[in-house]
This record gives structure tokens, C-alpha cells and sequence, in this order.
């Protein structure tokens, strides 16, 4: 069972960082900067908290900070772990669980993503406004736990269109364009064929990556009200002119950093 795993692991982070968080965050690809500028940081890392497994990818720092934006307490998980990376995706979606027994009732998702709606391009970033999952596997196979939800939740809505507006609104008060799509997950970690990206565009995907999506899955299930952004950080198979690689992804994040750690500032209180 989760659940008691779930309590080990949020009384030892509770021992150490002594806020109850109305967010919890997590970071993508290259986009972890955004952890170092919140106010009184307490850092822990991974391999420190039971249960919690080590991030093995270039661009995910593999710590949980709590802190306050502007006054507003957070706990933010600076990169993720994949299922990948070789972890049941029971374990993959472990910290969310974790994110939620420390009292936060919001989830903000965040990724780098290859773009495949032709009005993306790199170092955009896209609101997830719905998202399709084809990674042939879901979380929440296997026992339920109704302390944790109920054997079918509802995904009718799973981004919360008021947490969606309240990004947008940032968006157009910073002068960007505001781009919303649906997010298509598969289990990678090789990157897509260009026939499996025509195949994606018309099952109507505007981006694809490897995360995010067992996590929202999850954060539903709990009763967590989620939004998403993606860091378009390349174009996607057959769109590319050149072959895709990581270090793409990891220097387009760096790329926009500071947008992004803007637009981070400015909503995360007013969600």
C-alpha cells in the first residue's frame, strides 16, 4: 500500500521545512532555475526523503525546496523523475502523493516539450488546456486507495480553467502571445518517428513529451486542482530541419529562463 509510504515521506519533510504549502510545483527540463529565486529556501534533496528515487536526466536538480513567493508558501520539486528512467509509474507519480499529504491543494505542472502545431515554436510557451495519454500505461492501475480517491475519477476537466486564465492574464501582462494545446505524453525515452508525429497531429496533439500527464492523472484522483505550462523547447520529428537531442531541449529552457521565471513570479500568488 501508497499510503503509509506517502505518510513516512511527509513526516520527514515536514520535520525539516515547517510550512504547509498552497501549491506545490513542479519543475521540467531546464527549467529548475525558476526554485532558486523563492524567498527562505529550505532545500532537501531526493535521496534524503523515503521513498523518493534519484532523477538520473541532465537538466533535473533532483531537490524539493519549500519557500514563499511573494508571501505565498510553496513546495517545488526541482526536476522529475521519468518512467524512462526504468521506475514503475506507481514511483514516478510518488511525489505527487507526497506534494498532497503536505497540504497543497494545487498542482502547477511544468515541461519542455517538442512542438507540433505549426503556430509553436521554440521557446514558446503553451498553457496545457486538456492532454492525451499514450504511454500505455495509468497510475492509478491496481488497488485503489479511497483515502487517496475514488476508483474512477472524473477527467472531464482536469486543467482548471480558472488557474488557465489566471496564466493567461500573466501572459498578456508580460506582451506574450497566449497559446494554449492539448499535451500528448508517451513513455520515450527514444524521441518520435515523423510518421508517429503526422499520427499525433491528427489525433489532435499541439505538443508531446515524456511526463506530466501520469502526474495530472494523479493530482485529480486526490482532488488537486491542476494547470500546466509547456516550454516549447524544439520542434517535433519531420518538423525539425535538424535531428532532435536533449541538449536542444536544456539550451532552449536556459534560452527563456528569465521569461519563464517572470511569468512563475507573477502567477503563483494569484493562483
Amino acid at each position: 500500500m501508497i499510503y503509509p509510504l506517502v505518510n513516512e515521506a511527509v513526516s520527514m519533510i515536514n520535520s525539516r521545512i515547517k510550512i504547509q504549502p498552497e501549491i506545490g510545483i513542479i519543475l521540467g527540463s531546464g527549467l529548475g532555475d525558476f526554485a532558486d529565486t523563492i524567498d527562505k529556501k529550505i532545500i532537501i534533496p531526493y535521496e534524503e526523503i523515503p521513498h523518493f528515487k534519484k532523477s538520473t536526466v541532465q537538466g533535473h536538480a533532483g531537490r524539493l525546496i519549500s519557500g514563499y513567493v511573494k508571501n505565498k508558501p510553496v513546495v517545488i520539486m526541482q526536476g522529475r523523475y521519468h518512467y524512462y528512467e526504468g521506475h514503475d509509474i506507481v514511483e514516478t507519480v510518488f511525489p505527487v502523493r507526497v506534494l498532497w499529504g503536505l497540504g497543497s491543494k494545487k498542482l502547477l505542472l511544468t515541461n519542455a516539450a517538442g512542438g507540433i502545431n505549426s503556430m509553436l515554436l521554440p521557446g514558446d510557451l503553451m498553457i496545457i488546456r486538456d492532454h492525451i495519454n499514450l504511454m500505455g500505461v495509468n497510475p492509478l492501475r491496481g488497488e485503489n486507495d479511497e483515502r487517496f480517491g475514488p476508483r474512477f475519477p472524473d477527467m472531464s476537466t482536469v486543467y482548471c480553467n480558472e488557474m488557465i486564465n489566471v496564466i493567461a492574464d500573466g501572459m498578456m501582462r508580460m506582451g506574450l502571445g497566449v497559446k494554449k494545446g492539448v499535451y500528448l505524453a508517451l513513455s520515450g525515452p527514444s524521441y518520435e518517428t515523423p510518421a508517429e508525429i503526422r499520427m499525433l497531429k491528427t489525433l489532435g496533439a499541439d505538443a508531446v513529451g515524456m511526463s506530466t500527464v501520469p502526474e495530472a492523472i494523479v493530482a485529480r484522483h486526490m482532488g488537486l486542482l491542476v494547470a500546466g505550462i509547456s516550454c516549447i523547447s524544439n520542434l517535433a520529428a519531420g518538423i525539425s530541419p535538424t535531428p532532435l537531442s536533449h541538449k536542444e531541449v536544456t539550451e532552449t529552457a536556459d534560452r527563456v529562463k528569465g521569461t519563464f521565471i517572470s511569468l512563475l513570479s507573477d502567477i503563483i500568488p494569484l493562483l
